[in-house]
């Protein structure tokens, strides 16, 4: 081939670089003769093996090994979900082959990975499907709803076939051990067959497909829970680095990295291709799966080339690319190359950490395996992250020149495959493997690791490595610091800042959010000392001598009303004290401080134009992008905004970084409903301390606190209601959440202490309703994550719709008969003659209702209850009343949907509201407290009925009342009187109201406590209260100039 250009050279690498490689090669020399010496030593093994005599063991096979194994038989089954499962059980195979017995690989990949690499008659390939992985639609995208499907058809449907046929199998084969990566169904046949079983994986599926059940539907949940039993079955678990929660395996052994051999030189690698030794090489390595994409010359540093794996037969190529053979043998590539370009697995991670690899990757959508691996990728200076839209557009150049600089040090055992081979071995034989007396430890350390949150006391962590922990200053869920926490070292750094405006009110919360400000303004990024990207990039996000513009939004706790807000309701919603603060600042396009890959795509544009950059603190609680940044013209389309289905597109494409579009969604709103034109950069840093996935209104307090922001920077002078309104249009038209307006609502218009009373016609606060001092409310988080846009929350509102659809045209058809010889269309024995008994201007409103609630629940029984379907097709409904008529859900046809419950729910969940509100003024006594619990109550059933409950909010909601009804010797009865899931339910957090005193408090605390000991989580306690946006303002703050 034609010897490339020379790489022009960076100065700053000019002495160092050579160096790195001659001692990487070195490095990898050494390896290699140290796998030969392998080698000979199973070479050596293998004859000696010939000459042993036949295992002992007793006749149940359990008892003590009397001599040592000859032969075993094990039955290997991998996972379909990629190569990276397959590849790195090759080594344990290879290990287990290498010592004489006979392995069973049961498999759908390609027969080369294995046969490549062992050629003996002791491998044995058997080419089966038992489960499906993640469904991916191309190299980044993983469908969450196919994927569960896709699994309920491979393994649910075909399930007791599936056993009977593997128990057959096994049985057939004499299987000593079945050894699972990470195929549920193998521990059950297993344990069907009467045979140990051994797990080796870095994750679970139950943990992968728990955050598919999210978007997908609980109905799916069933999927998670018999995947958890199936791996309750398995004897123990080979833990590899890099590893998620996985707490349905009841003992666990960690082993070393299992990594794949080299079998030649970086030297002789690219002798072979010929590539010269000073030429800089990139591999392109998405995990074996043709990525389809068009690759261009420019998108190379000058003098690189680049290593395509996957390529298909036909893809053409620029010359500085080069198409990789199927079957090439990936880690000598990578090896010989300089760095890596792909996506996050435990193939690509684990050798790249072994041969010391930057690793330049891209995330994926929805797989919750990669933030353990990010986060260890990182730790070992071995990665630097890519946004989606940079690789697919070819700005690639600023992230391959930064990742040769790095310098990775993972200096860790690489033999995982022969260790975990050493202990298949004993453990096929009977030996008893305990990991210690911690093991019970570390499985509740697993279970209650949720939203990649630890739920620890600080100091009592049992052997947690650095990669896997997150610090307590590193999580945005942690408690507001008390005001002991702020005197001091704190108050002097609020003086690095002259607040030109507003106030802090005394908002411990806030004080915070400045020390931290100070504390970016003063960051060196080039600081040898560990930090985390979100860190960096803030610290370079601002100039500090110039104005900020900061704003806070509480989340808030739904005491009534819930669900019911976008049918009219009344609601009942109290601000709490965790908030969500954003610090603005605008800047000339030409001035603005700018990431390097932000630069380089400025250059190739062809100058400077506003761009917005987002920093989101609290993004490695989540497998979401730290950082965002746009050019604003993206949102136009010529001189006017683009559409609103072109906007929520825009943020869909890369599933990491949708969070944004609750930040920068504001801007497009601003510029859709009020004509704003941003003309000037803008840089965004959010800090929440309002958990995800609560149900408290985390996304409203985000959407809130930006708008805010931004409206006080560019000196907009929004109303906090129709800031509310602004926010929803964020949530229903940009990210797609078929939310109502109450958490928007409670976030503006709130304030301390006080129920925000609210009719939501559309958005009507009535009046702020003071907590009585005698009451209190707390929030109990049931760790089961809430979306709004998940398919049970779209499902009911499309129910409620359907209902309202239904009463309307019932109520048009009663108001249209006036001839007694006409039949009712709806009801079959209904008398026309008591038509004139509803009254005609009744049926004229009903006709044309347009809130639900706004129907009296005697008026639903008597005329329209009877009617109404407890279930219906999307098709069934289509065809008799052509559509719901609500803007921001569809009627899927092939779809099933609830409507009777639905409909009922907000009719009487409004008369509910109102009944509580007056009750909150009346006497106070223990019956006024029981009938407000009792209201709460009956809410929280009529949830359950619509099928939005959670087995976690029954079981606290089921804690309260039986604290509430016990038997006590204590004074003054009970201090607990009712509870109900929040918000738009199916997890998330429920509301509960006592008496305010100091026993209460101690109640919750046992309910806390007695809700870990069953499910092994700590349930975050929301309590207390705080201003919302509006009653807040804003701050203008500016660095003092030094004298």
């Amino acid at each position: 081939m034609t010897k490339p250009p020379t790489r022009r050279r960076l100065k700053t690498e000019e002495d160092e670089t050579p160096e790195r490689e001659r001692e990487r090669e070195s490095t990898q020399v050494k390896r290699v003769a140290e796998r030969e010496r392998e080698r000979e030593r199973e070479s050596v093994c293998d004859r000696s093996i010939s000459e042993r005599s036949m295992r002992v063991r007793d006749g149940d096979g359990g008892g003590e090994v009397t001599a040592p194994p000859q032969h075993l038989v094990f039955a290997y089954y991998i996972t379909g979900h990629g190569f990276g499962h397959a590849t790195r059980a090759l080594e344990v195979v290879r290990h287990l082959v290498a010592t004489g017995h006979d392995v069973h690989v049961v498999t759908a990949a390609p027969e080369f990975v294995f046969t490549t690499e062992i050629s003996s008659p002791c491998l044995h390939i058997r080419k089966v499907l038992l489960d499906c992985g993640a469904v991916q639609a191309d190299a980044l995208t993983v469908d969450r709803l196919a994927s569960l499907e896709k699994y309920h058809q491979t393994a649910v449907v075909p399930r007791e076939s599936i056993l009977k046929a593997e128990v057959e199998w096994l049985n057939s084969i004499k299987a000593d051990l079945v050894v699972s990566d990470v195929v549920p169904v193998a521990c059950r046949a297993a344990a069907d067959a009467g045979i140990r079983s051994v797990c080796v994986t870095n994750f679970s599926w139950d943990f992968i497909y728990a955050e598919y059940v999210v978007a997908a539907g609980n109905h799916h949940r069933s999927i998670v829970w018999q995947i958890a039993e199936d791996y309750s079955h398995c004897e123990f678990l080979l833990r590899l680095p890099g590893y998620c929660p996985m707490p349905a395996f009841r003992d666990v052994i960690d082993v070393p990295l299992v990594v794949r051999r080299l079998h030649k030189s970086r030297s002789e690698v690219r002798k072979e291709l010929g590539i010269a030794d000073d030429i800089k090489v990139v591999i392109f390595n998405f995990g074996g799966q043709p990525a389809g994409w068009e690759l261009k010359r420019e998108w190379l540093p000058d003098g690189w080339l680049c290593l395509v794996c996957g390529a298909s037969d036909t893809q053409e190529l620029p010359p500085n690319f080069i198409k990789l053979a199927k079957d090439a043998y990936t880690p000598d590539l990578m090896a010989a190359s300089d760095c890596m370009l792909g996506k996050i697995g435990y193939g690509t991670v684990s050798e790249a950490l072994a041969y010391k690899l930057p690793f330049v990757f891209v995330r994926r959508d929805y797989f919750n395996e990669e933030p353990f691996l990010r986060n260890m990728l990182e730790h070992y200076q071995c990665g630097i992250e890519m946004i989606r839209r940079d690789l697919l557009t070819g700005h690639w150049k600023p992230y391959l020149l930064r990742a040769i600089t790095l310098q990775p040090c993972y200096d860790g055992p690489i033999n995982g495959g022969e260790v975990a081979a050493h202990i298949l071995q004993d453990a096929a034989v009977g030996k008893k493997y305990i990991s210690g007396k911690l093991s019970g430890a570390r499985r509740l350390r697993d279970a209650i690791v949720l939203g990649y949150q630890l739920q620890r006391a600080p100091g009592r962590d049992v052997g947690i490595p650095d990669w896997y922990s997150l610090s307590e200053k590193e999580t945005g869920v942690r408690q507001a610091p008390t005001s002991h926490d702020i005197d001091g070292t704190a108050e002097s750094s609020f003086e690095d800042f002259e607040i030109l405006h507003g106030d802090m009110q005394g908002l411990t919360d806030t004080m915070s959010f400045m020390k931290s400000l100070s504390g970016l303004a003063g960051n060196d990024p080039r600081s040898p000392e560990k930090q985390t990207r979100e860190r960096t990039a803030a610290s370079v996000l601002f100039d500090w001598e110039e104005e900020i513009y900061v704003a806070r939004a509480p989340g808030r706790l739904d005491v009534m009303g819930g669900i019911a807000d976008y049918s009219g309701s009344l609601v009942l919603q109290m601000p709490i004290r965790e908030a969500c603060h954003v610090a603005v600042q605008r800047s000339d396009p030409s001035k603005q401080k700018q990431w390097k890959h932000t630069q380089a795509r400025q250059l190739a544009n062809g100058g400077a134009v506003p761009v917005l950059q987002i920093v989101s603190f609290g993004s490695e609680l989540s497998n979401r992008a730290p950082t965002f940044d746009m050019d604003l013209s993206d949102f136009m389309d010529s001189d006017k905004p683009i559409s609103y289905d072109k906007a929520k597109e825009y943020f869909s494409l890369d599933p990491s970084q949708k969070w944004a579009a609750y930040v920068a969604g504001t801007i497009f709103v601003l510029m859709t409903e009020l004509g704003v034109r941003f003309t000037d950069s803008m840089s965004i840093l959010v800090s929440s301390s309002v958990p995800e996935g609560k149900g408290v209104s985390s996304s409203a307090s985000v959407e809130v606190a930006s708008m805010s922001a931004i409206a006080a920077a560019y000196g907009l002078n929004i109303a906090p209601r129709d800031l509310a309104l602004l926010c929803q249009k964020v949530e229903n038209r940009v990210v797609g959440a078929p939310c109502g307006v109450m958490d928007q609502m409670a976030s503006a218009c709130g304030e301390a202490n006080k129920l925000l009373a609210m009719v939501c016609q559309p958005a009507e606060v009535k009046e702020l309703v003071n907590i009585p001092t005698h009451i209190r409310f707390w929030g109990l988080d049931s760790g089961i994550r809430h979306s709004v846009g998940g398919t049970d929350y779209g499902s009911v509102r499309v129910g409620t719709y359907m209902g309202r659809k239904m009463i309307k045209c019932a109520a048009s058809d009663l108001l249209s008969e006036s001839l007694p010889s006409c039949v009712p269309t709806l009801s079959g024995d209904t008398n026309p003659e008591e038509y004139e008994e509803h009254g005609v201007d009744l049926l004229k409103s009903e006709a044309s209702m347009e809130y639900l609630c706004n129907l009296p629940p005697h008026r639903y029984e008597a005329v329209y209850a009877k009617d109404i379907p407890e279930v219906i097709t999307g098709d069934a409904f289509l065809d008799k009343y052509g559509d719901h008529n609500d803007a921001v859900t569809q009627v899927d046809p092939k779809r099933s949907y609830c409507v009777k419950a639905p409909t009922r729910h907000p009719i009487y969940e409004n008369f509910r509201v109102e009944a509580f509100k007056s009750l909150l003024t009346a006497a106070k006594t223990d019956g006024q407290l029981s009938a407000l619990g009792e209201l709460m109550y009956q809410c929280h059933y009529s949830y359950n009925a619509c099928g939005l409950g959670s087995d976690g909010t029954d079981r606290l909601v089921n804690l309260v009342q039986e604290i509430q009804h016990r038997k006590t010797s204590r004074v003054g009865g009970p201090s607990l009187f009712g509870a109900k899931i929040t918000g738009g339910g199916s997890g998330g957090s429920v509301c509960v109201i006592g008496k305010n005193c100091l026993r209460s408090s101690e109640e919750i605390f046992e309910i806390q406590r007695r809700y870990k000991a069953a499910t092994g989580y700590l349930p975050i306690v929301f309590e207390g209260s705080s201003p919302g946006a509006g009653k807040f303002g804003y701050l203008k703050i500016r660095r003092r100039r030094s004298a």
